[in-house]
């Protein structure tokens, strides 16, 4: 079965994806929670930043699975892990939507203070067009609802579906 990394700035609705992936019984994982992340600094690198647990990360990526895998975050070393995942999916937003998101949510308090708008944005500018370079799919996620959005994953997942 298919191991699929939904990646993307805050905001941008994975969580959410991740959500109806769930319901649909797939496993999911949000890296943002459960301690998958630790706060670290990658070698050669000066910021610092969220990182996966790498040892937790490989032994994931390696179990032997009867559904798909769909994956959620967006972590300085996530790269690291790309050749492990079938498909690399990236979900944008236009800014202002990504705002109104972050403003509505209540799961994650992160994306509410200035401060962190800022960040963000300076990430949008700095970090998604990496992203972008290593998705083999970005999706607009402000042109599809959670449900369609998941039904695109869900084909990626399930049957190798070619991007």
């Amino acid at each position: 079965m298919g191991k699929v990394l939904i990646t993307g700035m805050s905001g941008t609705g994975k969580t959410t994806v991740l959500e109806q992936l769930r319901l649909r019984g797939y496993e999911t994982v949000d890296t943002d929670v459960d301690g998958w992340c630790v706060w670290g600094t990658l070698p050669g690198d000066t910021d610092a930043g969220w990182l996966w647990h790498e040892d937790r990360m490989r032994e994931l990526l390696a179990r032997p699975r009867r559904v798909p895998l769909f994956v959620g975050g967006c972590v300085a070393n996530q790269g690291k892990f790309y050749s492990q995942f079938d498909h690399i999916v990236l979900l944008s937003a236009p800014w202002k939507v990504m705002c109104e998101r972050l403003g509505r949510r209540t799961g994650n308090p992160y994306g509410k203070s200035d401060a962190e708008q800022t960040e963000i944005l300076r990430h949008l500018r700095e970090v998604e067009p990496l992203l972008r370079a290593g998705a083999d799919l970005e999706l607009d996620s402000s042109i599809y609802t959670a449900g369609e959005l998941a039904d695109i994953l869900d084909h990626l997942g399930t049957s190798g579906g070619e991007t």
